[in-house]
């Protein structure tokens, strides 16, 4: 019989979402150190109160909440699922107090969207926002790529403790032999791309002709965003906005390492470079990119509508690439992306809602599900050409050798099925305020799987209920879904008692 829940567990989850809020407040003292530098003093007053809410607010709930015992693995996941929607709201406190947001409600939206890495945005002026806030949104990205959870796993959990809070945030990778280790290594390696990526993408926009310090803040904020596939960007035109084929070279660069999963990059970094050539889910993740780039290229048949090659394959692929890992950069105009044929669409859908890899920073279904189920088939049908009584085995290499098993194909396939009906919820949704289906789909595709690509229904005109949706899309689509169930049972009960 499963237990019921308890006042304990109230406690409990309390007292640990007493310490998001101070880890929150903590990182706002980045953007203050921007604002001050840069002589922006509303920003700098913007984030001063915002930190001290976050402060209050954590302060309340550990002195009201003591010290609890060890954690359990459902009050692990009901931790994981509130700091989402708790650091959603106390982030977008200074983004509304900027005064580039029509209501509280987008500027919510926005702060989901950043830490769930989707890069669906709401904020009007983008150009002219301060420096310092236009870190912070960034900094969410890239907080929001690692995990919220993992900012709080180096400093505020123990060992049993920050298992189930690393599990619920939709990742079961140990890399190394405990968790906050394996935290501590997904950070440093974070931290590291981010020195290089960020110089690699400055010196890029210097050779075109940006100053120094704006070239160091743009590279700085497109890696953040890049390396988490998050999609923002400093400028309102995203990537367009560069005008440079080089800078899209060197961002397919990163956002292919973002999407790429940490367990590769550690054994890359401990010199096992055949890992990349070997491992069974990067080998998918690359037959999925060509096989909907071939849809795309079949949807353009006797379409083309580029000046010439070069440039056709530069904007399709770019926009395929920025999909299919989930970081929805775009060199194109949305209205351009609406007016492609509906085929080369759903090639991007397609790509949008497979996703990258697992334990990586891309979302959507993730190409090691679709793998196991090629697998999966394989096996079922080799179990028909073999003599009932015989014993068949399937593996395949994910920095070690698996076996497959039921259990494995079962939890693959409740999850992408979850979001596959993630994705037509958000289209049925649209569909009802009167948008096309294959548009709302595109756009329910790339909320839920957490990519930011638009086709131009994502605006501050759309419905109230339409942001909600697409809110708890990136919420739920971030997160896989089980810690929700969890916690949408736990406040049922509380609410009943």
């Amino acid at each position: 019989m499963i237990p019921d829940f308890s006042k304990d567990d109230i406690t409990v989850v309390s007292h640990y979402i007493g310490k998001i809020f101070v880890a929150l407040g903590i990182i706002q003292i980045l953007p203050i150190v921007i604002g001050l530098i840069c002589l922006e003093i509303a920003a700098v007053v913007d984030f001063f109160i915002s930190i001290i809410t976050c402060l209050s607010f954590g302060s309340i709930l550990l002195y009201f909440s003591p010290s609890p015992q060890e954690l359990n693995w459902r009050q692990g996941m009901i931790i994981v699922a509130l700091s989402w929607f708790v650091a959603m709201f106390v982030s977008a406190l200074p983004l509304y107090l900027s005064g580039h947001f029509e209501c509280f409600l987008d500027a919510c939206f926005e702060s989901m969207s950043a830490y769930a890495t989707t890069g669906l945005i709401l904020i009007q002026d983008l150009d002219h926002l301060s420096h310092a806030h236009n870190i912070w949104r960034h900094l969410m990205c890239f907080i929001g790529g690692q995990g919220i959870i993992l900012v709080a796993l180096v400093f505020f959990f123990r060992g049993g403790d920050a298992l189930r809070i690393y599990i619920g945030e939709a990742r079961d990778d140990k890399i190394l032999p405990n968790s906050i280790t394996t935290a501590k290594f997904i950070w440093m390696v974070s931290f590291t791309y981010l020195l290089i990526g960020s110089l690699l993408l400055a010196c890029v926009l210097m050779f075109h002709g940006l100053p120094f310090p704006r070239a160091i803040f743009h590279g700085l904020c497109i890696f953040m965003a890049g390396w988490d596939t998050a999609g923002f960007a400093p400028q309102s035109l995203n990537i367009l906005y560069y005008h440079s084929f080089v800078f899209e070279l060197v961002t397919i660069i990163i956002v292919l390492l973002g999407a790429t999963s940490f367990g590769v990059h550690y054994a890359v970094w401990t010199g096992k470079y055949r890992e990349l050539k070997e491992d069974f889910e990067v080998k998918i993740l690359m037959f999925t990119i060509f096989m909907t780039y071939l849809v795309v290229l079949i949807g353009f048949s006797g379409n083309i509508d580029f000046v010439d090659p070069v440039s056709f394959f530069r904007y399709t692929f770019y926009q395929l690439i920025s999909g299919h890992t989930g970081v929805g950069y775009s060199n194109i105009y949305s209205s351009q992306l609406s007016k492609w044929p509906e085929l080369a669409i759903i090639g991007v859908i397609i790509a949008m809602g497979i996703g990258g890899c697992m334990n990586s920073t891309a979302g959507g279904i993730k190409v090691f599900r679709i793998g196991l189920f090629y697998k999966s088939m394989k096996r079922d049908i080799r179990k028909l050409s073999y003599p009932e009584s015989s014993y068949i085995r399937e593996y395949f290499h994910h920095q070690r050798e698996i076996s497959i098993d039921d259990n494995m194909v079962k939890t693959a396939m409740v999850i992408t099925i979850c979001y596959i009906l993630l994705y037509f919820s958000g289209a049925l949704v649209g569909t009802f305020f009167g948008y096309g289906f294959l548009p709302s789909l595109f756009e329910s595709v790339s909320a839920s799987a957490n990519v930011g690509l638009s086709i131009g229904i994502t605006n501050t005109s759309m419905p109230v209920f339409m942001k909600m949706w697409y809110i708890f899309q990136m919420w739920a689509g971030r997160l896989e879904f089980f810690a929700i169930f969890i916690l949408v049972r736990f406040l049922v009960k509380t609410v009943k008692r």
